[in-house]
């Protein structure tokens, strides 16, 4: 890193250049799948919470609603998810994952495990976790 020395002595510029390269290993390894991360957010959240409107998808995912429609009619359109009607109110469409969406998934998710592989090679098991940890302390505040 040939970054100057006061800019290695802040975790806030360490986090974002981590958060950098990771991002990128992460969009190189779904960039194969023809996804991207929001995509990627979207199939993830699904697989975790079930059926949910696009509003509530871009609510819990800070995806606005022009972007999040883009994004479900990427995923649509390749055969990830479906609108259906919404069983509990029916003036509203549910978005859910496909068995096609659900083996995709899969796929991401070793993609993401790797690019997370590839960005803390240098770490330890322990230094890992430990890692994991704090950014999590981190994030919470």
């Amino acid at each position: 890193m040939d970054a100057p020395n006061r800019l290695r002595q802040l975790p806030s510029w360490l986090l974002s250049e981590a958060a950098r390269r990771g991002h990128q290993l992460v969009s190189d390894g779904f960039a194969e799948e023809g996804l991207r991360k929001p995509h990627f957010t979207v199939l993830v959240t699904l697989d975790e919470i079930g059926p949910a409107s696009q509003a509530e998808l871009g609510r819990r995912l800070w995806i606005d609603r022009k972007n999040m429609v883009a994004v479900i009619n990427d995923l649509e359109a390749a055969g990830l998810v479906e609108r259906t009607v919404d069983e509990q109110d029916r003036r509203r469409n549910a978005v859910l994952l496909t068995s096609a969406g659900t083996a995709a998934l899969a796929r991401l998710n070793a993609r993401a495990d790797a690019a997370q592989d590839a960005l803390l090679a240098g770490l330890s098991d322990k230094d890992r976790r430990e890692l994991e940890r704090l950014l999590q302390r981190v994030v919470e505040g």
